[in-house]
């Protein structure tokens, strides 16, 4: 305790920043925006696959997208590996998008064969917010085609362009590879897992303040969370998920002050895997009443999963850090007020850890599809004891100012709320 009394009196000024409720505190103003991952390259994309500049695996990038044209990127690939390049676009809040613009992204062989192709558009909300869709190169028994090593190609386009605002969008790209397990394992996708429907985790939330990006998602474990969320902000939480675990999220977002009106998909909830591929999402309205949203009941996670013709099922395919991301709506502030709003998180882990496939080499990056005891220590889970969580976060961070800091937030906040309450 004597630790923890010396980090509370260093931090006490920015301790008096977090409400007791949860709630992230907030500067007037705009929902803050994407954040990078920091000293992220920039590379161009170009009009013609013969002058693409080369992504490496393990890498992240900014770029950014006009409104007309497509853009290509290369890809250097083994024949033992497979790949997957993500691609976060990032509108500005000015400009008005359709329910059906955002992105295409997709995956060729020299020839200009295509490997795979995906696309994320803002939906029924209107709102503009980062949109996130994967390409993916899979070597496979049999394949016919994309199986050979050599030159490959990212492409990457806006879905409805005639409809889209002018202004250039930014862009953040990752490129992973996973080597093939050492064995030969199932190749065919498990038929029997525990598909009811999860509960909602119980229990009191204990607050945790969202990033905003991929980059700096916030680390979670099991249990329930509060926050506080702007119209037009995204947060980002990533959560450890083993081998044979199975993940489940909740959002629920607090009533409003003045309870008319009524806006579209406003509180969207949606997971994405260790590579970021979108595993699921849910939308709900909000009039201003208190609106719960969750994901699809989703299986373990198994290597065999991306055998599955359900692509839901398939993106569960590797243990790693899941992100639960959490949008809502800009024109929830027409009817509702600029905020924030409480948000309630309630992220459940079922199963036991199991052991991986055993790759034959190393991913890139290295580590990507594992969960190691650092990644767990900086997940608590809710409900664990003040001493513990602060212990937890110094053994991570090491024994310095910004661990301490860290240390010290958690007790203080933990104490506010059972002041509070």
């Amino acid at each position: 305790m004597a630790v923890v009394t010396a980090v509370l009196a260093t931090v006490g000024a920015t301790a008096t920043a977090l409400a007791p409720s949860g709630g992230a505190a907030f500067a007037a103003g705009d929902a803050p925006g994407y954040a990078f991952a920091d000293g992220a390259p920039r590379i161009e994309g170009t009009n013609a696959a013969s002058d693409a500049a080369a992504l490496t695996a393990g890498a992240t990038y900014r770029s950014s997208l006009p409104r007309d044209g497509t853009l290509y990127y290369r890809l250097d690939l083994d024949a033992a590996s497979d790949a997957y390049v993500s691609v976060t676009a990032v509108p500005g809040s000015a400009g008005e998008v359709t329910a059906v613009d955002g992105i295409r992204v997709s995956v060729q062989d020299a020839e200009g064969g295509s490997c795979s192709s995906d696309s994320a558009t803002f939906g029924a909300a209107h709102s503009p917010r980062p949109v996130t869709a994967w390409g993916q190169r899979e070597t496979e028994p049999g394949g016919n085609r994309c199986q050979e090593p050599g030159t490959y190609y990212v492409t990457v386009e806006r879905a409805r362009p005639q409809d889209s605002p002018a202004e250039d969008w930014d862009l953040e790209l990752t490129v992973a590879t996973e080597p093939r397990p050492a064995r030969t394992g199932a190749t065919q996708a498990p038929e029997a897992w525990d598909s009811a429907s999860p509960e909602a985790v119980p229990g009191e939330p204990e607050p945790r303040t969202g990033g905003n990006g991929f980059a700096h998602a916030t680390p979670l474990g099991p249990g329930a969370w509060r926050d506080g969320i702007r119209p037009g902000q995204t947060l980002y939480y990533k959560v450890p998920v083993d081998w044979g675990r199975q993940i489940s999220a909740t959002a629920e977002l607090d009533g409003a002050r003045e309870a008319s009106g009524y806006a579209t998909g406003a509180l969207r909830l949606a997971l994405h895997n260790p590579v970021r591929g979108e595993v699921d999402d849910a939308a709900k309205g909000y009039t201003g009443r208190p609106v719960t949203v969750g994901l699809a009941a989703l299986p373990p996670v198994a290597y065999p999963n991306r055998y599955a013709t359900s692509g839901q099922v398939g993106a569960v395919r590797f243990a790693g850090d899941y992100y639960v991301v959490v949008h809502l709506a800009a024109q929830v502030a027409e009817d509702f007020g600029e905020g924030p709003f409480g948000l309630t998180l309630r992220v459940g882990l079922r199963g036991s850890a199991r052991s991986g496939p055993g790759y034959a080499g190393e991913p890139r990056p290295k580590d990507l599809f594992t969960v190691s005891a650092e990644d767990r220590a900086a997940a608590p889970e809710s409900g664990s004891p003040d001493d513990d969580l602060a212990m937890k976060a110094v053994a991570v961070g090491g024994i310095g100012t910004g661990s301490l800091l860290l240390a010290g937030l958690t007790v203080w906040t933990a104490a506010a709320r059972r002041r509070a309450g």
